[in-house]
């Protein structure tokens, strides 16, 4: 088979490394890929959010699979072009993508079907959202409606800091267009939690749970990134725990949006908060998490491609999955400065004597040398029977690898709480 994957960072590589372990994948392709990507895949490029060129050369290669990852070019429909086009495609549709599009649009969708999730208003009007704040305690969470990078929720502690987000979002235009519509919500409490769950239109079947860092620093201080390291398990869950997450989440969405006409083929990311009152929504992503995915499909024993089939072609409960029965953990190493500005073009030295799967995110190839081309750079893996000793092993290979102002979080995985 001859397959393309669309996307260029930690995720599209451990999505490439997982599907060149299929013998059936006779040529795999990346676009527009990374530095760590070529070794395992042609690199071509074109940006993944360009879907008149992509649908192009996809159609000018005849690809048996086109395998959509990252957000945007979902948000944009290019399943639905490709698809258009006559090609076999994994990943949403635009109309079943929106839960992540827009968030005031996943809020209302839950809303309406009774999904658990936190009290939120929803906003246009940037007056009107200062004078809401003014009757809310703190603190209080303030989300762009559209996509930001993963950067566009802001946790605020009090009244200042929360006016200052509405006014970042909706007056500066910090994160674009995204900012254009907000949805305020109340803070819930809690540990936080992500499953992520293959879906074909009407079979959920999740897989092994997952925990994000989000915050930029060590203690969970500073900016929300894109993600700075992931843990499985994400908590220690009980049979009761993992039936009112099936039963009153993860079901219950995939028929919602069936019932709203928007069946969801391809990946739904549910991010959740362990309330005092039982799991909650936080968000919906229509897509595999970064870096989660990097620390989920490596204990992944079945092929991944057999399980994109049955999503396309809805037989997702014949599918019988088989986990490993081990711990994993996922340390990021990001370029000084992320996530905000921040210098490229560093080389990195240490990879292939580090001793640990290292899955590569902002990294290109320049005069044959490895150099730094984003904010998250590495994400290095490692698995063990216990969290403690993957946690530990995913440190001693960061240990070896070194590029000029590196920084990476300490506590991945020990702050769980």
């Amino acid at each position: 088979m001859k397959v393309l994957v669309v996307g260029g960072g930690g995720r599209e590589h451990v999505i490439c490394w997982k599907l060149k372990q299929d013998p059936r994948v006779t040529d795999l392709y990346c676009a527009p890929g990374n530095g760590g990507i070529a070794s395992i895949a042609t690199c071509v490029d074109i940006k993944a959010t360009d879907l008149d060129s992509m649908v192009e050369y996809a159609k000018k290669e005849q690809f048996d699979l086109v395998f959509v990852a990252p957000d945007d070019p979902l948000a944009l429909g290019m399943v639905d072009r490709m698809e258009e086009a006559g090609l076999r495609a994994f990943g949403p549709k635009a109309n079943a993508a929106i839960i992540e599009g827009s968030k005031a649009f996943s809020k209302q969708l839950m809303k309406k079907y009774s999904i658990p999730t936190a009290k939120y208003e929803i906003f246009e009007d940037e007056q009107k959202a200062l004078d809401y704040l003014e009757t809310q305690p703190m603190p209080i969470v303030i989300k762009c409606d559209g996509l930001a990078l993963g950067k566009g929720v802001i946790i605020a502690q009090n009244l200042d800091e929360a006016k200052q987000a509405v006014k970042d979002m909706m007056e500066d235009k910090k994160f674009g267009n995204a900012g254009s519509t907000i949805v305020i919500e109340e803070c819930m409490t809690g540990p936080e939690l992500t499953v992520l769950a293959f879906s074909d239109g009407n079979t959920c079947i999740p897989m092994v749970s997952s925990r994000d860092h989000k915050r930029a620093y060590d203690h969970d201080e500073g900016l929300n990134t894109g993600g700075m390291g992931a843990v499985t398990p994400g908590a220690d869950m009980t049979d009761e725990l993992k039936a009112r997450i099936q039963n009153e989440i993860i079901t219950p969405t995939v028929e919602a949006l069936k019932k709203e006409g928007r069946p969801f083929k391809g990946v739904i990311y549910f991010g959740l908060m362990l309330t005092p009152e039982g799991p909650k929504v936080v968000e919906y992503n229509a897509r595999f998490g970064d870096p989660e995915a990097q620390a989920v499909l490596p204990l992944l024993e079945n092929s991944l491609l057999d399980i994109v089939d049955a999503c396309i072609d809805g037989t997702l409960d014949q599918v019988e999955f088989k986990w490993k029965n081990k711990c994993s953990c996922v340390v990021v190493m990001a370029s000084g400065g992320y996530p905000q500005s921040y210098a490229k073009g560093y080389e990195i030295t240490g990879i292939d004597t580090c001793g640990k799967i290292v899955f590569q995110a902002g990294t290109a190839l320049k005069d044959g040398k490895l150099v730094t081309s984003g904010g998250r750079v590495l994400c290095v893996y490692d698995e063990a029977d216990t969290l403690d000793e993957a946690i530990d092993g995913a440190y001693e290979g960061v240990a070896k690898i070194s590029f000029k102002d590196m920084h990476f979080r300490h506590d991945i995985g020990r702050t769980l709480g």
